[in-house]
């Protein structure tokens, strides 16, 4: 009996470090997940294709997959939607394959009610001091715009319950080997595999 994949959230507040540290793992050559396929309503930049970079839907075939909950969750930037489709999510499951979803903390919040199964890691910074300083280095925001995303960090970190695990992004590589670590260790956890195990002993 094939042992189904695992939905694997990794979340955090802006500016911790959620992308630099999924490229790095799916950088790895021994990384076996697969990184969930949004879909959206924005157009296809050049080079990008349909079903390998994002499912592209129109804004009525997006508000559709609303309307039936065919999305695990969803949000709407910059006059575009962006969703994650729950029937690509559960084929994948079940074929046997862990899929990765980097994702805001407000996203992570429906899909843990959607799909409380699944296996949500919290992505801390090792301060709040250095979260500005990294939101700062960019360079790209006005004061005004670091002080609310501050404020929007502060509130995210205290939705930390939400989580079963916390990893601090105090090094990338560091967080990605415990992030690694952690979806071993729940490919092990007992309700996941006794039914399993179970079976053998009926089979004697």
């Amino acid at each position: 009996m094939q042992e189904k994949g695992l939905l694997i959230v990794l979340s955090g507040p802006s500016g911790v470090g959620k992308g630099t540290v999924r490229k790095e793992i799916f950088s790895q050559a021994d990384t076996a997940f697969e990184y969930s396929i949004s879909v959206t309503t924005r157009k296809p930049r050049e080079g990008e294709v349909d079903g390998v970079d994002y499912f592209f839907r129109t804004r009525e075939e997006f508000e559709s997959l609303i309307a039936n909950e065919k999305l695990l969750e969803y949000a709407e930037f910059v006059g575009n939607y962006y969703g994650t489709p729950v029937d690509y999510v559960r084929q994948t499951l079940d074929n046997g394959k862990d899929v990765f979803l980097e994702i805001e903390v407000k996203g992570a919040r429906q899909v843990r009610e959607k799909f409380p199964e699944g296996l949500f890691i919290f992505l801390m910074p090792p301060s709040l001091s250095e979260l500005k300083n990294r939101i700062v280095t960019r360079g790209t925001e006005s004061e005004e715009v670091i002080h609310n995303r501050m404020l929007t960090a502060r509130e995210e970190i205290e939705m930390m319950e939400l989580y079963d695990y916390v990893v601090v992004n105090d090094q990338v590589e560091l967080a990605c080997e415990r992030i690694k670590a952690i979806v071993v260790a729940e490919h092990c956890r007992r309700e996941r595999v006794e039914h399993r195990y179970k079976k053998l002993l009926e089979a004697e």
